[in-house]
């Protein structure tokens, strides 16, 4: 009986999950400076980008399918079909370029931590 309920619960998550917008992935808030950052600082910033990068791929992907469900919902209607998929790719486009901007700014920081090192 238990399981019935749990099932119904996440069935009823689920759902409201594919209706519920895409929440835009939020970056690391600093990176450490490698010049002076410890080895621990530089790993803890590694695993914030690792997750960062995990939560734009998601952040995509639900994209594709509020997209795939607004121009379904739209109908036939090519004019809102067009302007659906226009600001979805914006949205796209602005997740992509954050994180490539990011991940350069964090693997520079990277480059420097090593050269201290070495």
């Amino acid at each position: 009986m238990k399981l019935k309920f749990a099932l119904a619960g996440m069935a009823l998550v689920c759902s409201v999950a594919v209706h519920a917008e895409c929440v835009y992935p939020k970056a690391p808030d600093s990176i450490p400076d490698g010049k002076s950052a410890s080895e621990q600082e530089m790993v803890a910033a590694m695993t914030a980008f690792k997750q960062y990068n995990t939560d734009v791929n998601t952040y995509l992907s639900c994209l594709d399918q509020e997209t795939t469900s607004k121009v379904s919902e739209a109908g036939g209607s090519a004019g809102q079909i067009v302007q659906i998929k226009a600001l979805q790719s914006k949205k796209h486009n602005a997740a992509v370029e954050e994180l490539q901007v990011k991940a350069a700014a964090f693997n520079e920081q990277v480059r420097l931590f090593k050269s201290k090192k070495g």
